[in-house]
């Protein structure tokens, strides 16, 4: 079977891309280009355009040394115009709403799981492979995505809004290993990449402060911090839509703190903060979430649990459908800084039932956003 392989410059990839080729198949890798730094930062003025901050060019020559160093054939194919239309537009207009999204799970839907697998159909490829920690299931006669056996790297969560059909054309090689067998077998390997650091953030922003480059896109506004105890003005943000909910650094408060964002009004243009004395204002109980993507059949109202961050560990919840593509979600034990434009991620044991963004958060049935402005400025 032909298989083509993303192939990132980094090390998770390339033990994707050797374990298939040792698993008989007919591999061929390919890597993607979605950023253009010079061209897209320089029409917006970037005034860190000379900072080696785009490492794309170095990740290419990673990619090709491992190709090379594995006797497999590497394309390149560039998907610039589907990432600033499909991603970074997204990207843009979420924050410009006061909403915190999650680029990955774009990038992921729109670029690695479509436009990649539509040129690899396009070149004769049955299936498409990732580096990606995640493990195919079969369930009830069809494909289903599952968390990956390695529970600190499983990146299931990023993949919740791809299409249910594509798990019929996809391998994830990575599944049931965890990252210090992939990083022993880079090494056994003496592929250049087996030391390689892991790469974080996002990757058009690279090593750049995420606000700084934020504010070439979305200038910056200052305007009121409030302390929604007594609506006391404790400092001056530096544009509300930088700001995330539950966020505790930076937030540049003199006093004793320390303080945590649990609210903002982007017309008012202020941000509303709380100290440890008053945590209540960080939890809720229920969610409206949208654009709710199905990755299995599942009959509800049930209880399942739900990832909410990335990094947080599953929460217990009860999720009944609105509409197709919406749910009512709720959690009586509260949970702390539901965030508006996150990603609500759903599992019915280690299965992906899908997921979708987080819309509106309540508090014994109040919209907990507008009762924070509510008290902010009664």
């Amino acid at each position: 079977m032909k298989v083509m392989v993303g192939l990132s410059g980094g090390v998770d990839s390339a033990v994707a891309a050797y374990l298939l080729k040792q698993q008989g198949y007919e591999v061929t890798c390919a890597f993607m280009r979605n950023w253009d730094s010079l061209t897209n930062d320089d029409i917006q003025g970037n005034p860190t355009l000379n900072d080696p901050v785009c490492t794309q060019e170095a990740d290419y020559a990673d990619a090709a040394s491992v190709a090379e160093k594995l006797g497999l054939p590497l394309l390149r194919v560039d998907f610039i115009q589907e990432y600033w239309n499909d991603v970074f537009e997204t990207f843009l207009s979420e924050y410009r709403k006061g909403r915190t999204p999650n680029p990955d799970i774009l990038c992921n839907r729109y670029i690695k799981f479509d436009s990649f697998m539509k040129f690899g159909k396009e070149h004769g490829f049955e299936v498409v492979a990732t580096g990606h920690y995640a493990k195919l299931g079969f369930y009830h006669g069809a494909h289903v995505l599952e968390k990956a056996d390695d529970r600190n790297k499983d990146q299931s969560y990023f993949l919740c809004q791809i299409h249910r059909d594509v798990l019929d054309h996809v391998l994830f090689p990575l599944g049931s290993i965890d990252k210090p067998e992939v990083r022993k077998i880079a090494a056994d390997l003496d592929l250049s990449i087996a030391k390689k650091k892991d790469s974080t953030g996002i990757c058009f922003i690279g090593e750049r402060k995420f606000r700084e480059f934020l504010s070439n896109y979305l200038p910056m506004k200052p305007g009121k911090i409030i302390d929604i105890a007594d609506g006391r003005t404790v400092g001056v943000h530096k544009g509300v839509l930088y700001y995330t909910i539950g966020q505790r650094k930076g937030l540049d408060i003199g006093g004793t703190g320390p303080y945590y964002v649990v609210g903002k009004d982007i017309y008012a243009n202020e941000l509303y903060v709380t100290d440890e004395a008053h945590p209540e204002w960080l939890y809720s109980d229920s969610c409206i979430v949208k654009d709710m993507n199905w990755l299995m059949d599942f009959t509800e109202p049930a209880d399942c649990h739900g990832k909410f961050r990335y990094r947080q560990p599953d929460q217990d919840c009860r999720i009944e459908r609105i509409d197709d593509t919406t749910l009512k979600v709720t959690y009586p034990q509260l949970i702390r800084s539901m965030t508006p434009g996150q990603e609500a991620v759903f599992y019915d044991g280690d299965r992906v039932i899908g997921g979708g963004v987080i819309d509106q958060v309540f508090r014994n049935g109040e919209d907990l956003m507008q009762k924070i402005r509510e008290r902010a400025n009664g």
